[in-house]
């Protein structure tokens, strides 16, 4: 019974010698990078497990289990750092252990750009591998209540720009940055906007922002566009502008604009009701909100497109009439 156990103790000994030596090994062995600087991704909810499989898979260590011994052998599984990570060098895995430990992560960043609806802004937070995703489930009322908003539709309240944060901050957090730049903007152009203006709240001036953003293919054209819109304002004309007719329609709209969408009302459908769209219908830069407030002087009420990026501006039906012919019909 004694030999048994003396050969059991002997045995373990030696597993454990072996176990050691590979993990010294393994620990300290570097890994050839196939590219330098190396940049990898870990996403917030990974497990060790798939953390240790990616890591194999892009070579980074030579295979996954021993990695996942190494961490749970210091104790630090629960100790990862979402976010995302570059390599100048080759790499041991023990180097690799104390880099996703300590959270060693570059700068991460999202950008929202000019003319992106709400739908799409929240996509480009939920694919964001470095952000924490605590709005994923939150209804667009419960979220502008957790950005303290006092408005109760989400659309073009937030300000288009790339942020940059640190890994593993919370898209709520993101959401609020930006909601106070526009608001911060908004207040400013708002304060300094020409006399005259046809809005009541500085919130109709953001709407008026959205179409300008949406109907502008040149920068320069702005005002000129806020120009047209707003002397149709003044008027008591319809507004007519495509941009508004399609983001009526959502998710049904294909791509192409047809008769019947402009024939059929919808809140958002300037063809057939007078006035503005009840909410912003993008989100707007601020170019376009200083063309909102600053428009051009002029007594252009349509505009035609020449087929090159920019508009013709006319001040008549019939002066109109004579751009679509020239620049639409015979083209």
């Amino acid at each position: 019974m004694i030999k048994l156990i003396k050969l059991l103790l002997t045995l373990a000994f030696l597993v454990a010698l072996t176990l050691a030596a590979w993990m010294g090994y393994f620990a300290t062995t570097p890994v050839t990078l196939e590219q330098k600087p190396y940049e990898f991704t870990i996403r917030h909810g990974s497990s060790l497990r798939t953390i240790a499989r990616q890591f194999a898979d892009e070579k980074l260590v030579i295979e996954p289990w021993s990695f996942v011994f190494l961490v749970r052998l210091f104790g630090k599984a629960n100790e990862i750092k979402a976010g995302n990570y570059l390599v100048e060098n080759d790499v041991t895995p023990y180097r690799l252990f104390l880099i996703i430990t300590r959270g060693d992560v570059t700068q991460s960043q999202v950008t929202f750009i000019e003319g992106w609806t709400f739908r799409q802004m929240r996509k480009a937070l939920d694919d964001n591998p470095a952000v924490r995703h605590d709005a994923a489930k939150l209804s667009d009322a419960e979220l502008l209540s957790r950005i303290e908003a006092h408005e109760t539709y989400p659309e073009g309240l937030f300000f288009p720009d790339t942020y940059n944060f640190g890994s593993g901050m919370s898209d709520i957090s993101i959401l609020k940055r930006a909601y106070r730049i526009m608001q911060a903007r908004l207040d400013d152009a708002w304060q300094a906007r020409a006399t005259d203006l046809p809005y009541r709240s500085p919130y109709e001036a953001l709407i008026m922002a959205s179409i300008i953003e949406k109907e502008t293919g040149q920068a320069s054209e702005r005002p000129m566009i806020a120009s047209v819109f707003i002397n149709r304002l003044r008027i008591g004309m319809r507004l007519q502008t495509d941009p508004t007719v399609i983001y009526g329609l959502g998710e049904s709209y294909d791509g192409n604009i047809r008769k019947r969408d402009l024939l059929g009302d919808t809140p958002y459908n300037t063809y057939t009701r007078g006035g503005l769209p009840p909410t912003p219908i993008a989100m707007p830069g601020g170019e376009s909100v200083q063309a909102a407030l600053h428009p051009a002087k002029s007594a252009a009420l349509y505009f035609v497109a020449k087929g090159n990026g920019t508009h013709q501006f006319s001040a008549s039906l019939a002066e109109h009439n004579r751009a679509v012919a020239r620049y639409q019909l015979n083209r």
